[in-house]
């Protein structure tokens, strides 16, 4: 089988500094090559240096050459000049980023955006372009293409803009397609549509694919060939399949021994650290031992946002972000709110910590009405961390500021030196980090330090909204086995809000489903992932990519976006009956 891409020998530098060295791979026709690697790898760079955009970004290429076999011939993209390259971007290597609404221009329409690449490469104007954008928002699966030609990118969600970004691609039918991380911030679900069409599209097209990812799930059902890179070296390189299923480097095995797989707690029932070299095993605590009086309770609680419209400005519809929500949270359990964005995961972990006021419900913390307690004590006791690291960290405070600033708020600093030294080793950090700025650390570093500053009131609840989903696998891994460290030592309860299935079954005791708003599932971490009973609950399992490349992908059912939450005030939501299936577990009964 011919190659549409050779790379021989690729180096890579900036500012003199070499970032990726002596590459060499090739991509067959028709075929996927899967790019994996943590952050730093290399992996963006040497698709930016297939797409010809190192000059824009200050790199340039040292050594090799990068073969790919044009409509006109066979070419060196690293020699050719940027006239040329202008010509076969766009129409026969296309790209797609990881993050649409930075990638779609916010001022423009995306049939607009749609039909400026026509105009460019294909020479369509006018009807037949409009005609061509209709065509090609049918062929991503977007429901009425017509309608949403005329949308903004801010209008959409995630994953329909990601869809608009994979049409704008194919829509010069290119011959070689990269994909740089295309679902990583997307739901599951979502994502399962996004790979769907990404297949579909290549099996019709015929043509060939880089798939630059970090999730070997992801990777085990999208590739035929696979590259593993390390700090800009070739670790591993050959076909997926032999590549997952005997890994010969030890940096790859370390890399699939990181990754969560749904199905593998079956018949475990406590949480279960991963095997990291070096790393001692900390049982979870038992917690049929624990008090049974619960540490938090959420009583029929809802949040809603008001919507106004009109001259007068009245209350039209109302944003119902959360709707009649009833959890208990025990001490030194961890319970896992799941579902997808827009499901309410997030506005019950902050109406949980008073950073936003319910709209109905009663909210306990230690048997009191937490509007009752006194705020200061109340946030001691509760601390939240969040997604993004780097956003939480004052970028002018050096680590050792932002450690003894909650602890200032609430008189708890006796002895400064000892107390921050003793933060930092709690997360496995040394002393010296102290004096340092957050620009200074790793993703996974910062995240650790952020714990840290959760640590620091020696709160009894932790809310870790989205906490690893940043994080690159081993480092995620490293992380989630600190969580679960520090909840045997000190008894800690968490409220782990997360997207992902296979995070949350290796971490959590108890499980809540959220679906607009409500709870459409809560039970023990078995119950929820070994029976699933509410049809929501089961798409969400069986749209977790599996890591095993011999399992055919599930086709998914495009039934479009999560629903909207809002709604008119005069046709409110209709609260959820609940049927317990067995001690424990209960779930919607379905409308």
């Amino acid at each position: 089988m011919s190659n549409i891409l050779t790379v021989n020998d690729l180096s890579v530098a900036f500012s003199g500094k070499e970032v990726v060295r002596h590459l060499s791979f090739h991509v067959p026709k028709g075929k996927t090559l899967a790019i994996v690697g943590e952050s730093g790898s290399g992996k963006s760079v040497t698709s930016s240096a297939i797409m010809q955009l190192l000059p824009w970004l200050g790199g340039k290429i040292t050594s090799g050459s990068i073969q790919f076999e044009s409509q006109s011939g066979a070419i060196d993209i690293a020699t050719v000049t940027p006239e040329q390259m202008r010509h076969i971007r766009g129409k026969e290597i296309a790209m797609i980023f990881q993050e649409p609404m930075t990638s779609l221009d916010p001022v423009f329409t995306v049939g607009h955006q749609i039909k400026e690449v026509l105009a460019l490469h294909r020479g369509l104007k006018g009807s037949a372009a409009d005609k061509e954008v209709i065509r090609l928002l049918d062929f991503v699966r977007l429901p009425n293409a017509a309608q949403l030609a005329k949308r903004y990118p801010h209008q959409l969600s995630g994953g329909m803009r990601q869809r608009i970004m994979i049409a704008m691609a194919v829509a010069c039918h290119p011959t070689l397609l990269i994909a740089d991380e295309p679902t990583t911030a997307l739901d599951v679900t979502i994502q399962a549509q996004v790979l769907q069409i990404l297949r579909d599209m290549q099996q019709e097209l015929g043509m060939s694919m880089i798939f630059i990812s970090h999730d070997m799930g992801v990777i085990a059902e999208m590739a035929d060939d696979l590259l593993v890179m390390k700090r800009g070296d070739q670790i591993e390189y050959g076909k997926a399949r032999d590549i997952i299923l005997n890994p010969q480097a030890e940096y790859t095995q370390q890399l699939l021994a990181a990754v969560p797989q749904i199905g593998s707690m079956q018949g475990i029932d406590l949480p279960l650290k991963f095997e990291i070299p070096g790393e001692s095993r900390v049982e979870s605590p038992d917690l049929s031992v624990l008090s049974k009086e619960p540490l938090v309770i959420l009583d029929k609680v809802s949040t809603h946002y008001p919507i106004r419209s009109g001259f007068w400005g009245r209350v039209t519809h109302k944003v119902y972000a959360a709707e009649n929500v009833s959890l208990e949270i025990y001490p030194g359990e961890t319970l896992a709110l799941v579902g997808e964005s827009g499901s309410g995961k997030s506005t019950i972990g902050r109406t949980l910590q008073q950073l936003v006021k319910p709209s109905g419900g009663l909210i306990q913390f230690k048997g009191q009405d937490v509007f009752g307690i006194h705020q200061e004590r109340f946030k001691k006791e509760i601390q939240y961390v969040f997604q993004d690291p780097y956003g939480s960290l004052n970028p002018r405070k050096t680590i050792r500021e932002s450690l003894l600033e909650p602890m200032r708020v609430h008189g708890l600093v006796k002895n400064p030196q000892q107390q921050v030294a003793s933060l930092l080793e709690s997360v496995h950090l040394p002393a010296e980090f102290a004096d340092r700025y957050p620009h200074e650390f790793s993703g996974g570093q910062r995240q650790r330090i952020c714990i840290a500053r959760a640590l620091a009131t020696e709160p009894s609840l932790i809310i870790a909204d989205e906490a690893v989903s940043a994080l690159d696998v081993s480092v995620q891994a490293q992380v989630i086995n600190l969580l679960m460290d520090l909840q045997a030592e000190r008894g800690l309860a968490y409220l782990f809000i997360s997207h992902d299935m296979a995070v949350v079954e290796r971490i959590s005791h108890r499980v809540a489903v959220m679906y607009l708003g409500q709870i459409v599932e809560l039970g023990s971490r078995r119950q929820i992932f070994e029976n699933p009973q509410h049809p929501y609950t089961k798409r969400l399992l069986s749209a977790v990519p599996v890591m095993n490349p011999d399992k055919e992908p599930v086709r998914v059912e495009f039934t479009g976006d999560i629903p909207s939450p809002i709604r008119s005030i005069h046709h409110p939501p209709i609260h959820h009956q609940y049927q317990e299936v067995e001690a424990g577990h209960f779930v919607a009964l379905t409308q």
